[in-house]
Order: C-alpha cells, then sequence, then structure tokens
C-alpha cells in the first residue's frame, strides 16, 4: 500500500495518513457532494461502540484554531486535537472487494477492536 504524499500545514504530527486508493476516492466523493471547495474530510475518535471508541468520518468546512490540517493531493484532511493524539500514526486505506467496499482505519494505537470492526479501546 504505498500511501499520498502529504504536505504538512503547521506543527503537528501526522494523526492520520491516506492510502493513494483512499485519497482518490475520496476525492471523487467531494466532486460529488458539493461545488463547495472549502469541504474537507474530517476525521474523528467518538466515545461509543461495545469497545469504547469508534471512528466518525464526514465532509467539513470548518476549521477550528487547534485542529490538524493535512493535504494528500486534492484531498485535505481536518482532525481535531483530541482525536488527533488517538489517531496518531494510522492510515485511512479504502477496500473494494467481493465482501463490499469501504473506508478502513488501521490504528496502531487501538490495543483492541471489538468483532465488527468499528469500534477500539
Amino acid at each position: 500500500m504505498s500511501l499520498a504524499t502529504s504536505v504538512n500545514i503547521g506543527k503537528k504530527p501526522d494523526p492520520v495518513t491516506l492510502s493513494d486508493l483512499a485519497a482518490t476516492k475520496v476525492a471523487e466523493l467531494l466532486a460529488d457532494e458539493s461545488a463547495n471547495e472549502a469541504l474537507a474530510l474530517r476525521v474523528a475518535v467518538k466515545a461509543g461502540g461495545c469497545s469504547g471508541f469508534s471512528y466518525d468520518m464526514f465532509f467539513d468546512s470548518e476549521v477550528a484554531d487547534d485542529d490538524v490540517v493535512r493535504e494528500f493531493g486534492a484531498v485535505k484532511v481536518i482532525v481535531d486535537k483530541e482525536s488527533a493524539e488517538m489517531l496518531s500514526g494510522s492510515s485511512l486505506d479504502y477496500e473494494d472487494g467481493l465482501n463490499g467496499a469501504g473506508f478502513h482505519i488501521t490504528n496502531p494505537n487501538a490495543s483492541r477492536t471489538c468483532g465488527c470492526g468499528s469500534s477500539f479501546s
């Protein structure tokens, strides 16, 4: 899996990187979403799920002062400060196979994940 090249904006470490396939798919989804060029992919960690935390991804155009912002080609990724700590070193990939298609986060900080794969601790 090759990772899309990121351009650091600010001085914080990358909380999450995107594979080339994930960056391409997010760019396609953003193009379909609207003509709003300010839209970016927000990746967050929220309380919930059977293991304690779950991932949340959605398009957002608002950036807080303490958000971590990275660019992967044409895709801007926003992560809030608290989520950035829990995601540090994570990678986002997109898979399209016989069992379905979707995004998958690999988080080296997760000590365990639930059976369905949608939450972690």
